[in-house]
C-alpha cells in the first residue's frame, strides 16, 4: 500500500484500488488529491499484473467537489487557471487509460465529484448514494468536463436539467438515467465493485483497452469513420497473442489464462 495525506493505493489480487482519503472534507478535491489520483494511475499503468481499477472515497461520501479553499487561494493569487487545467487533465487520464475503471460512489458525489465518476467507465452506487451539480447554486460552471461529458452521458436535456436546477437524484434514478449501471445494498459497495473487478480482471488487458479505445473514440466520429477504425484496429487485435489463447481456450473448453 502506497499512503499520502490526500490519497491511498493498493492492489487487491489483481485490481488496483485508487481511494480519495480526506473524509474529514468529505473528500474534496486539491491539487494533492489530484496528484495523487494521478501518481496510483502511472503506477497502475505501468504494473502489468493490475487488470481493472477501483476509485472509491474514504469514510461517508464519495467527493463532494473541488476544495473551495483552494478555489479562493487561486483565485485570488490569479492561478485558478492552472487548478482547472490540472483537473482536466488528471480527469482526462482517468478516462483514456488503458485499464477500465470502476468508480463506487456511497454517500454525495457532488459538483467535482460527479465529474470524477464522469471520466470512469462503469459506475457502482450504493442504494442510499446522491448525486448532483452544485454550480448553478452558487454561480459557477462545471470546469472538469461536466458540461461535456454529462450530456453525451445522460442527454443533453437531462444534464441541463441537472446543471440547470442543482439538483441531488438518487442512485435509482441515476440508474434511469444511465449515470450509473448498478445500484447495491448500503454496505455492499466495495465488494461487488470489487467482484466486478475481478471479473474484468480474467479478460485480456489489450482486448478491454482496445475496447475502450474504439468506443471513446467514435462518439466524436461519424458512423462510417467509427465501423472503418473498428474494422482496422480489430484487425491488429487478432495477431494478439490473447487471442490465440482465447481461441485455444475455446477449442478446449476452458477458461482463458491470458497473460
Amino acid at each position: 500500500m502506497t499512503e499520502t495525506e490526500a490519497v491511498r493505493s493498493w492492489t487487491e489480487g489483481h485490481v488496483g484500488v485508487i481511494e480519495l482519503n480526506r473524509p474529514d472534507r468529505f473528500n474534496c478535491l486539491s491539487t494533492p488529491v489530484l496528484d495523487g489520483i494521478q501518481a496510483a494511475l502511472d503506477r497502475f499503468t505501468r504494473d502489468v499484473t493490475v487488470r481493472a481499477l477501483l476509485v472509491r472515497g474514504a469514510g461517508r461520501h464519495f467527493c463532494t467537489g473541488a476544495d473551495l479553499a483552494e478555489v479562493l487561494e487561486r483565485l485570488e493569487g490569479d492561478t485558478f487557471d492552472l487548478f482547472v487545467a490540472r483537473g482536466h487533465v488528471v480527469l482526462r487520464n482517468l478516462e483514456c487509460a488503458e485499464l477500465p475503471v470502476v468508480v463506487a460512489v456511497d454517500g454525495l458525489a457532488l459538483a467535482g465529484g460527479l465529474e470524477l465518476v464522469l471520466a470512469g467507465d462503469v459506475v457502482f452506487a450504493a442504494a442510499s448514494a446522491k448525486f448532483g451539480d452544485q454550480h448553478a447554486r452558487y454561480g459557477l460552471v462545471p470546469g472538469w468536463g461536466g458540461t461535456q461529458r454529462l450530456p453525451r452521458i445522460v442527454g443533453v436535456r437531462r444534464a441541463l436539467d441537472l446543471m440547470f436546477s442543482a439538483r441531488w437524484i438518487d442512485a435509482s434514478e441515476a440508474r434511469d438515467w444511465g449515470l450509473v449501471n448498478y445500484v447495491v445494498a448500503d454496505g455492499a459497495l466495495h465488494a461487488e465493485a470489487l467482484a466486478y473487478c475481478e471479473k474484468l480482471a480474467r479478460r485480456s488487458r489489450p482486448g478491454l483497452a482496445c475496447m475502450k479505445r474504439l468506443a471513446y473514440d467514435g462518439l466524436d466520429a461519424t458512423l462510417a469513420d467509427g465501423l472503418a477504425h473498428e474494422a482496422r484496429s480489430v484487425i491488429v487485435a487478432m495477431q494478439s497473442a490473447d487471442v490465440a489463447e482465447g481461441l485455444t481456450a475455446f477449442q478446449e473448453q476452458r477458461e482463458p489464462a491470458f497473460r
